[in-house]
């Protein structure tokens, strides 16, 4: 079974930077497609990245393009997403997750392609 910890969340002021890890364990993650969603007081999750088992596809939530950066280091067994440029309004909870088994790559966006979530890390930004 396999165990996300997220972590490297904080407060920042706007146009600061911070990198997020989410790291696994029980298993590897290589192959599997992997996710960061954000939910902010009071909102619905968001979705904000993925990236394919290989690493070689990457997507965005429209708002964060140009800013955000995910990533995988398969050795590591961990995803990474580095914010730059932060704004207010990227104010959330960060949580990452592992996509089920024979996911589309179509569905990404969607919360119910994934099936192990992370518990979360807070992300501050000040204006």
């Amino acid at each position: 079974q396999v165990q996300l910890v997220e972590s490297g969340g904080g407060l920042v002021q706007a146009g600061g930077s911070l990198r997020l890890s989410c790291a696994a364990s029980g298993r590897t993650i290589s192959r599997f497609g992997m996710g960061w969603f954000r939910q902010a007081p009071g909102k619905e999750r968001e979705f904000v990245a993925a990236v394919s088992g290989g690493g070689g596809d990457t997507t965005y939530v429209d708002s964060v393009k140009g800013r955000f950066t995910i990533s995988r280091d398969s050795a590591k067994n961990t995803v990474y997403l580095q914010m730059n440029n932060l704004k207010p309004e990227d104010t959330a909870v960060y949580s990452c997750a592992k996509a089920r088994s024979g996911w589309s790559w179509s569905l990404a966006r969607r919360g119910a392609s994934y099936d192990v979530w992370g518990q979360g890390t807070q992300v501050t930004v000040s204006a």
